[in-house]
């Protein structure tokens, strides 16, 4: 059976652990997965990611929740862009989030990167995703 978002899949996975106070989780891997995991893990939302091979050509995430205090550090993470609803943003136009406590993860012509290190690179994309 195919997935019709598979980014959508792995935010409510990580969203679904962290309220049920799971210390990792697991998803399919895919190659945009792993870049939003890696943004995710530079920006310190996460503790990091591990891939593994489950049989010949299927790999899989496992992925480190980050807590503090108890509580989840990731309060919200939202899809913006869909496989029906695209959302592409011009680096003037980009909002911050949560007044700039927040990220936004952005997919450019220079790969997946934050909205803080698209504004120093100066290029713009699409919008995949919020996280607070």
């Amino acid at each position: 059976m195919s997935m019709t978002d598979p980014l959508g899949d792995m935010l409510a996975r990580i969203r679904n652990g962290q309220r049920a106070n799971k210390s990792s989780i697991t998803s399919p891997a895919s190659n945009l997965r792993v870049n939003v995991l890696e943004v995710l893990k530079r920006e310190g939302y996460i503790r990091g990611y591990a891939k593994s091979e489950v049989r010949a050509g299927v790999s899989e995430l496992t992925i480190e929740l980050k807590y503090h205090e108890g509580k989840p550090v990731i309060t919200k993470i939202a899809r913006v862009s869909t496989p029906g609803r695209r959302v592409y943003s011009k680096i003037s136009d980009l909002t911050r989030v949560a007044n700039g406590l927040g990220i936004s993860i952005l997919s450019t012509p220079r790969g997946v990167m934050s909205d803080t290190e698209a504004r120093t690179a100066n290029v713009g994309g699409e919008v995949l995703c919020q996280v607070f």
